[in-house]
């Protein structure tokens, strides 16, 4: 069974190992690719929310956002079109990247 993260936001963006979550879609031009730049890492340290899913959707023009939850395995599924975020175990911004 899995377990669910219970800090609230997060509760809402990641249950389990990890989620798909799709927000912002409206501030991203179709057919847009995830762009890494520094200002992603802005974002680090920062505690998990929709908010803040929104704006690194829009940083990084991804269409898709995946929440990584903290000790899950790292997904080995990959997409030009997607942000990973990993989480720390306080569900904070641990790492982004685009895949």
């Amino acid at each position: 069974m899995r377990k669910l993260v219970l800090f609230t936001p997060v509760l809402l963006l990641a249950c389990g190992a990890h989620e798909r979550v799709r927000v912002g879609l409206d501030q991203v031009p179709p057919g847009s690719k995830c762009t890494q730049s520094a200002a992603l890492d802005s974002f680090v340290g920062q505690p998990a929310s929709a908010e803040l899913g929104a704006r690194m959707i829009a940083a990084a023009r991804a269409p898709a956002l995946r929440w990584v939850a903290a000790g899950a395995p790292a997904p080995t599924d990959s997409s030009s079109r997607r942000l990973t975020v990993q989480l720390d175990s306080q569900s904070r911004v641990a790492s982004i990247k685009c895949g």
